[in-house]
C-alpha cells in the first residue's frame, strides 16, 4: 500500500446521509473512477476490569487486510497481529470486556482512479448501527511518505470534497514526514470513530 488519508465529509443540513453519499459517489464516478466493490472498517473497544483507571484496547479490522487484526491502546501504542487476535481477546474476558453499544463500522463503495483508491463510507455506531456520518479514504499507491504526495492527493480530493479536503486528521499531521504503514490508516479511522462516539454519547473513548 501507499499513503492513505481519511477525512470526514460533513453532511449538509438539507441532505440526508444517503443523499450525501450518493452525491459524493456521483462526483467520483464523473471523474472517471471505476467502482471495484465494497469495503468495511470496524472497531470494537474493550475496557479493563481490574485496573483503576480503566484502560482501553481498540480492536480494528479492515477488508483491505483480511488476514490482519489491529489493536490500539488508549496510550496510542499500536499492534498488528493475525486475525486470531480476536480469539485472544475472548480468552482475556476476565481482564477485558467489550463496551456495550460501542461498536463502530464504516462501510461503503470502493473506487480505483489511476494510481488512486477512493472509498466513501457511512459510519454507523451501536447495537442498532445508527448512521453518524461519512468518511472518505484516499490512497495514493506510488508513494510511502505523506509529505511527498499530499499536494497531489489534496488536488484530487478538492475535485469532489471542496474545502473539506483540508481537514487532515491530527494523527496524520504528525506523520507527514515518516514512512507510512497500514497501522497508520487504522489510527486515522480510530481518531474519527472516537470523534463520532463523542458526538453520539457526550464522552470520549480514547
Amino acid at each position: 500500500m501507499g499513503v492513505v488519508c481519511v477525512l470526514q465529509y460533513p453532511v449538509p443540513e438539507n441532505k440526508s446521509g444517503q443523499q450525501s453519499v450518493d452525491l459524493l459517489q456521483r462526483l467520483i464516478e464523473d471523474l472517471g473512477a471505476t467502482r471495484t466493490g465494497t469495503f468495511c472498517v470496524d472497531c470494537e473497544t474493550y475496557q479493563s476490569t481490574q485496573t483503576n483507571p480503566q484502560r482501553l484496547v481498540h480492536v480494528l479490522h479492515n477488508t483491505e487486510q483480511p488476514a490482519s487484526c489491529f489493536a490500539v491502546l488508549d496510550t496510542g501504542t499500536g499492534l498488528v497481529a493475525d486475525i486470531l487476535y480476536d480469539h485472544l481477546m475472548l480468552k482475556l474476558k476476565g481482564f477485558y470486556t467489550a463496551r456495550k453499544n460501542n461498536r463502530v463500522e464504516c462501510k461503503g463503495q470502493r473506487y480505483v482512479y489511476g494510481d488512486f483508491i477512493i472509498k466513501v463510507g457511512s459510519v454507523n455506531i451501536g447495537q442498532n448501527m445508527s448512521f453518524k456520518g461519512i468518511l472518505v479514504e484516499l490512497e495514493y499507491g506510488p508513494c510511502v511518505v505523506p509529505v511527498d504526495c499530499w499536494n497531489l492527493m489534496k488536488e484530487l480530493l478538492q475535485g469532489f470534497m471542496g474545502n473539506h479536503a483540508e481537514n487532515l486528521s491530527i494523527y496524520l499531521k504528525g506523520k507527514m514526514e515518516q514512512v507510512y504503514a497500514p497501522l497508520d490508516t487504522m489510527q486515522q479511522y480510530l481518531e474519527h470513530f472516537n470523534n463520532f462516539r463523542k458526538v453520539s454519547s457526550g464522552t470520549v473513548s480514547r
